[in-house]
């Protein structure tokens, strides 16, 4: 089930709500965590199965890890664990790949066992592997009420595509979390405004991204177009159901950490991943990058551990060899950076702004490519390989058809929006306007995008196929 679709917004959504509030605080999480599963089992029932079978795992590894915890037998359950629930994740996401490249590398024909990927479970399994790393450094107490432990994994609201949530942060909220008018109000904004995101901002710039790798008239500025539009569009995406799902856990009392803070500021693309998917970068930070040594390490086992990291990061998001690259390429750029670019980067704000866009730019291309052959065609093509001309009629066309949608997506991509109404509200006097008024722009906008969703066509998220 999708956030951006009717049946949640009018049927799933308002039913849940209404079951959760009028439920007594001791069943708040059961009614949680069945609307989970529900909301999970929608549109693939069998995999509820799988993902009931990683809780009872995660469950169990976390009684018995904390049990034995001044024993060996503790880092035996962990071992368990982890070997279980990446097992899964190898199985369903992996399987062909490997059997794919083993076949490439033998010349054997070893079929291919065609295993449709579960939604969400590179996500939800790191929250388990998150809970029972957690419980075995003592970071948190193992969880005994099972109910407790499945509404933090199935929770609706970041299970598909993140944020990340990590149990220690939220271990407290899951037995006693507050309830308000506040809370629902803000919860709802930020929902809002996130499915906005998605429906007017995103969902367009994809339609262009797609005209563009449908054309026969390609020219170097349609390159850098469809480079441009994308990047917006992946940012618009994710961060957009990002918001959904922090909007989504405030009104159910929760406080998620954010996932973004305007990473296309950036001077660099050290600091680009400081603001972009900051849940999935903390978590292979605190659980493989500093297991690994971190920096605290000589120099070549340092650059070493930047390389299983990113390369890990890479194929966390797709078993391909371009994500596997693109993966390695930002490795490349944060080990130059941390040897001698920043030094340079840090003489000039413009020039190192431009740089992380190039930067990026070439990264997403990479990243949204079938494959690294289709890849190096399109980063060829922005720079002209093939004596492709510099621009071409339809360049000029779609670039005047969506000039709207890509200048509101550029200025969204920054703060000046948010300064602007923070600024807004600091003002007494505008501010009580916008107090009545914010409430109507909401619904307006909320039946405008349910008039795009009437007429449209499916419009899944990006990341859910990872």
């Amino acid at each position: 089930m999708l956030f951006s679709s009717i049946p949640f917004l009018y049927y799933f959504l308002p039913s849940v709500l209404i079951l959760y509030f009028i439920a007594p605080k001791k069943l708040k999480n059961t009614v949680l965590m069945i609307s989970s599963l529900v909301f999970y089992g929608w549109g693939e029932p069998k995999y509820v199965v799988l993902m009931i079978a990683s809780i009872i795992i995660g469950y169990f590894s976390g009684i018995l890890i904390e049990a034995f915890s001044q024993k060996k037998a503790s880092k035996l359950f962990l071992g368990i664990s982890v070997v279980a629930n990446l097992g899964f994740l190898a199985y369903f996401k992996y399987a062909d790949f490997f059997i794919e490249n083993f076949n490439a590398v033998t010349g054997l024909s070893v079929p291919l066992l065609r295993i449709a990927l579960p939604i969400g479970i590179s996500f939800y399994t790191f929250q388990i592997l998150s809970y029972t790393i957690d419980v075995y450094r003592k970071d948190a107490k193992a969880q005994k009420n099972i109910i407790n432990l499945a509404a933090y994994i199935t929770m609706f609201p970041q299970l598909i595509a993140g944020p990340i949530v990590r149990y220690s942060d939220i271990a407290k909220q899951l037995k006693e979390r507050t309830h308000s008018f506040e809370n629902f109000s803000k919860g709802i904004r930020r929902f809002v405004l996130g499915l906005g995101k998605k429906i007017l901002i995103a969902n367009t710039l994809g339609e262009l991204c797609d005209i563009f790798k449908a054309s026969d008239d390609k020219s170097v500025l349609f390159y850098w177009l469809y480079a441009v539009a994308f990047g917006l569009h992946v940012y618009f995406d994710f961060s957009g159901y990002s918001d959904m799902a922090i909007g989504l856990g405030r009104i159910f009392g929760f406080r998620f950490n954010e996932n973004f803070n305007y990473p296309y500021i950036s001077k660099s693309a050290t600091e680009f991943w400081r603001r972009w998917h900051m849940s999935l970068g903390t978590w292979f930070r605190d659980y493989v990058y500093i297991p690994l040594g971190g920096n605290r390490v000589s120099k070549p086992r340092w650059f070493f551990n930047i390389f299983v990291v990113w390369f890990l990061t890479g194929f966390w998001h797709g078993a391909d060899w371009n994500f596997i690259i693109w993966g390695l390429f930002f490795a490349i750029l944060l080990i130059a950076e941390k040897v001698f670019l920043l030094k340079y980067l840090d003489k000039s704000k413009v020039l190192s702004r431009i740089y992380t866009l190039v930067a990026v730019g070439i990264s997403f291309v990479i990243f949204n490519a079938t494959d690294m052959k289709e890849a190096f065609a399109y980063i060829g093509g922005m720079f002209g390989a093939g004596g492709i001309p510099l621009a071409s009629t339809e360049f000029f066309y779609y670039l005047k058809s969506f000039a709207v949608t890509l200048v509101i997506g550029i200025i969204g991509a920054t703060p000046i929006v948010k300064r602007s109404v923070e600024n807004l509200f600091g003002n007494k006097k505008i501010s009580k306007f916008i107090w009545v008024l914010e409430p109507i722009g909401l619904v307006v906008l909320l039946a405008v995008m349910t008039a795009y969703l009437v007429d449209g066509s499916f419009n899944p998220f990006l990341y859910f196929r990872f």
